[in-house]
């Protein structure tokens, strides 16, 4: 039997799956932690996480596998990892953490993006990156070097969360041209390291890790890391994704004008395109994609919402009740009209957004009436809120010719929601599909790439269903029309 694991590192928990590669059906699947990993805030605007306690949660979750599937370790033939996007770890000579990571939502270094930009120019970043430097990972590093220099004389590496996991798997250190992408660090225009950035910021690329493709033996598990995960020792690591990235590949979605769409902790909307292209302001995001090759270009536009999941989490564990599931808050928020009577939420507090111009506003209420509003309103507008948020990123993308009519998403976090998922369908007048799978099947499958085990991707995706299609609403639409454009008059005051 050929064994397949796979790794979703997230800033909420980690994931693990075991895929049966001849059936490509699922046999075990684990979450590590019950509740959601806690975000280091310690200042507004930072964002961190301790990098042990992701692979912690990665022994555990691999614990809950091995338990659950009966597993004889010999069986797996290949592992896979996706994570958290743009986030920055630093280790040592030793490959020791020397502070705990900057992660995606931190907004600390937008200023020093935003001087970059100047520095460098705006039509240059551009042209050559697809991007701004933004509060990315590059600048995140140049943050460090200009705020603990102590910490970054004694840097060996900066690496992405993925990177980490895989250098404590293996202990090699690598990353991948899409993840030099994603931390602002690759060239398009000339296919290679963006020197010029790093040159711009003061940094070494002595700093930056060697890179491996996307779907190669990038390196096995050493024997210190096999001990702890209770497997065994040379299984290959063969994938390496980012989350969005790995999202689409979850779904089938690597051909141009296919279309990706989460909502976990953040929501993000990711079309695969084959043309340099980009957002003249930069509020939707062009990255390399997993299956990016010399012959075929594959790009990822990127919008992301930070506030989607997390908000739902914090009505949860704050509002609602700890004791209420969230399938009774759906059933709850279901209860009042589309508009929630004309309560108006805004999901902005995780962060600066990249689709407000890397601004950081802060969630709003609007229209919060002491005589009609209710809990369920409250649960309904924020909802709407994340959809209405998506919908604005979503006419973004468009406005730079990605084609969205038809989306894939899995069917997990708020598309779990049926009003969520309606709302979404409807709003954004597209046809949604919904699929039984998830990041840590997806990096699964990639692995199996990766290692050679599938002959191609069609292969690679035989165990995938459609489990569910979400049709447009229309004797809706305009109730949602109006509902949006009530929340976007709110929006445009603030920004």
């Amino acid at each position: 039997m050929a064994l397949l694991l796979g790794y979703d590192v997230g800033s909420s928990s980690i994931k693990a799956s075991l895929i049966d590669s001849q059936t490509g059906k699922v046999i075990a699947d684990a979450t590590s932690p019950d509740k959601e990993l806690e975000i280091i805030a310690q200042r507004v605007g930072f964002a961190e996480q301790h990098p042990q306690t992701w692979w912690q949660h990665v022994i555990l979750a691999t614990a809950m596998i091995k338990e659950k599937a009966n597993l004889v370790p010999g069986d797996i033939k290949a592992i896979g990892i996706s994570y958290q996007m743009h986030g920055l770890v630093v280790v040592d000579k030793q490959q020791q953490v020397l502070r705990p990571a900057i992660i995606w939502c931190d907004s600390r270094a937008v200023e020093i993006g935003e001087k970059a930009a100047t520095d460098i120019g705006r039509d240059k970043c551009l042209k050559s990156l697809f991007n701004l430097p933004g509060n990315f990972t590059a600048s995140k590093l140049k943050w460090v070097k200009d705020n603990e220099p102590d910490i970054y004389s004694k840097i060996d590496k900066a690496m992405l969360p993925g990177d980490f996991i895989a250098m404590k798997m293996t202990g090699e250190i690598s990353t991948t041209t899409s993840g030099l992408s994603e931390g602002i660090m690759w060239d398009f225009e000339h296919d290679r390291l963006a020197d010029f950035v790093l040159d711009n910021y003061g940094i070494s690329k002595d700093l930056l890790p060697k890179v491996n493709p996307t779907f190669s033996n990038q390196g096995q598990l050493t024997a210190a890391a096999a001990d702890e995960l209770g497997l065994c020792k040379g299984i290959q690591i063969t994938y390496r994704g980012g989350d969005q990235p790995n999202n689409a590949l979850s779904l089938g979605v690597l051909a141009p004008g296919q279309v990706a769409v989460t909502a976990g902790t953040s929501g993000v909307v990711y079309g695969v395109s084959d043309k340099k292209d980009y957002d003249k302001q930069s509020r939707v995001n062009t990255f390399v994609h997993v299956n990016h090759s010399e012959k075929e270009n594959r790009y990822g536009v990127l919008l992301c919402v930070n506030g989607t999941g997390i908000l739902n989490s914090w009505l949860k564990h704050n509002f609602a009740s700890d004791n209420i599931s969230y399938e009774q808050m759906n059933e709850i928020a279901a209860t009042v009209p589309i508009g929630s009577d004309g309560l108006v939420i805004h999901p902005y507090g995780n962060g600066a957004e990249r689709t407000l111009g890397n601004k950081d506003i802060g969630a709003a209420v609007h229209g919060w009436n002491f005589n009609v509003h209710k809990k369920a309103h409250f649960l309904r507008a924020s909802q709407e809120g994340i959809v209405f948020a998506l919908n604005y990123g979503l006419e973004i993308m468009r406005s730079v010719g990605v084609k969205a009519d038809n989306l894939r998403a899995g069917q997990a976090n708020m598309f779990l929601s049926p009003l969520f998922a309606k709302a979404f369908a409807t709003t954004a007048d597209c046809v949604v599909e919904l699929y039984n799978t998830d990041g840590a099947q997806g990096a699964a499958r990639g692995a199996g790439i990766g290692a050679g085990i599938y002959k191609d991707y069609k292969e690679a995706f035989a165990g995938l269903e459609c489990k569910q299609i979400i049709e447009p609403e229309k004797q809706a639409r305009e109730s949602y029309k109006n509902a949006y454009e009530k929340w976007l008059s709110y929006l445009m005051t603030m920004v």
